[in-house]
């Protein structure tokens, strides 16, 4: 196992500067960092020139992609005419911990830009993934254990109908009915924006009450497709021979569903949620949009909208990182549920 870690972690390595080079490529590509320099006023001429220069913007791509990834104190040349080498701007690249410095936040770095948003992105991701893993095993063994009765065809209708609708439409159906709705009615009703009331303050019982729409929204969907594939998968596993062969030596009932048959089931579900886990990262950018999270998937279209290229490429990178991780950590969990998986 250790062999097949070290493999993988050195097999990553070219995967992951190819995956920073095409990112590079892109946003460079895509946005204008100067156009408004994250403000509303356009960048004056002379302004845009002097930046150009200094954040080393006029340098062929591949050179700038150097200077992202190894940095640029080691490129010392006369930025400003006077006769003196010297770099502006001068950081020490990816490769050495700096992601550099936020244009619309100007002079923060960009890890502390993210490590503000990320444990809020976090607390509201985690929980609902937490809801989603756990109550799509409850209802998706149920279901298969009771197929094609009256709970099953029910249940079947309403997730086909939650997995069918939008996420907006969702948000903003709770937003109208739990919040405005109840608000109107005289019922105690449901905050709808930020994490917290300000004139409470940022305590645990507001933030939990805050969390409410956002997570109940992310999960909805997530809740149906998971235990619809749960259902499928532990059908699948309970047709076999050797749930039969259980059944037939007299093992109780709840020894064959949760020991013999759930534990083969769920490595399927073990590469879905291995996937899934490191875009909990990147945030849940309607959500948090529509209900005013300052998380991560906010940060993010902020960045692409107001150019802000370090930010975006730090929090790609921090995704693409992740990926590569929780794959192997998959695998790690796949040897661990079925002994005849070896990786050695």
């Amino acid at each position: 196992m250790t062999k097949y870690i070290v493999r993988r972690l050195l097999q990553a390595i070219p995967l992951l500067l190819l995956i920073s080079l095409i990112l590079f490529v892109l946003m460079q590509n895509a946005t204008d960092p100067l156009a408004t320099m994250g403000g509303r006023t356009p960048t004056k001429p002379e302004d845009r020139a002097r930046l150009t220069r200094q954040l080393g913007l006029d340098k062929p791509i591949y050179i700038q992609y150097l200077y992202w990834l190894i940095g640029n104190d080691w490129a010392k040349t006369d930025l400003d005419g006077d006769g003196v080498a010297e770099t502006y701007g001068t950081r020490h690249g990816v490769l050495r911990g700096d992601f550099g410095t936020s244009i619309v936040q100007t002079g923060r770095p960009v890890t502390e830009v993210i490590g503000e948003r990320l444990p809020n992105t976090l607390i509201l991701m985690l929980t609902s993934e937490v809801i989603i893993v756990f109550g799509a095993l409850l209802v998706g063994v149920f279901s298969a254990l009771r197929q094609y009765s009256f709970f099953d065809n029910l249940l079947t209708g309403i997730l086909f109908v939650g997995y069918s609708m939008p996420i907006f439409f969702i948000a903003l159906s709770t937003m109208y009915i739990f919040s405005v709705n109840f608000k109107r009615w005289g019922l105690p009703y449901l905050p709808t924006v930020g994490m917290f009331d300000p004139k409470v303050g940022e305590t645990p019982a507001q933030i939990i009450l805050h969390m409410i729409l956002p997570v109940f929204s992310i999960s909805f969907i997530s809740f149906a497709a998971y235990s619809r594939y749960i259902r499928s998968t532990m059908l699948e596993v309970l047709g076999q021979d050797y749930i039969r062969t259980a059944r037939s030596k007299g093992l109780p009932k709840r020894e064959i569903t949760f020991i013999h048959a759930l534990k083969n089931a769920s490595l399927p579900i073990v590469t879905v949620v291995g996937l899934d886990l490191p875009l909990l990262l990147g945030g849940a950018v309607v959500t948090e949009r529509i209900f005013a999270w300052p998380g991560m998937g906010r940060l993010f279209i902020d960045g692409i909208d107001r150019g802000d290229t370090p930010v975006v490429m730090g929090i790609l990178m921090m995704i693409a990182v992740s990926v590569v991780v929780f794959q192997i950590l998959t695998d790690i969990v796949y040897a661990w549920l079925d002994p005849r998986i070896r990786f050695d």
